[in-house]
């Protein structure tokens, strides 16, 4: 079974930072890519960043040169976040889509709230 695990969000004043941090667990797995999604009150869930299992990454064009999506050997997905504004406060979520001896398959973290205040 794999699961996805978020961590590193919070509250904090606009022009401040946050790292968020995911770590994907189980066995016998390979990643396809790895995203950060997230969702404000009363909107749509949107794509913040993505990152290929090439490490191609993109980004929403709301967060770029704010944010920086990365991941290291261990399978833990970051993200720097930069510069927040208010409006980036959201439940952000992890996302991975995964290559398993059973075939390809998308999970999901349980999300971290994120809140900037003015």
């Amino acid at each position: 079974q794999v699961q996805l695990v978020e961590s590193g969000g919070g509250l904090v004043q606009a022009g401040g930072s946050l790292r968020l941090s995911c770590v994907a667990s189980g066995t016998s797995f390979r990643i396809n890519g790895m995203n950060w999604y997230r969702q404000a009150p009363g909107k749509q869930r949107e794509l913040a960043a993505s990152m290929s299992s090439g490490g191609i990454t993109n980004y929403a064009d709301s967060v770029k040169g704010r944010f920086t999506i990365s991941r290291d050997a261990k399978n833990t997905l970051y993200l720097q976040m930069d510069s927040l504004k208010p409006e980036d406060t959201a439940r952000y979520y992890c996302h991975a889509v995964l290559s398993l001896p059973t075939g390809r398959h998308e999970y999901w973290g349980q999300g971290t709230q994120v809140t900037v205040s003015s």
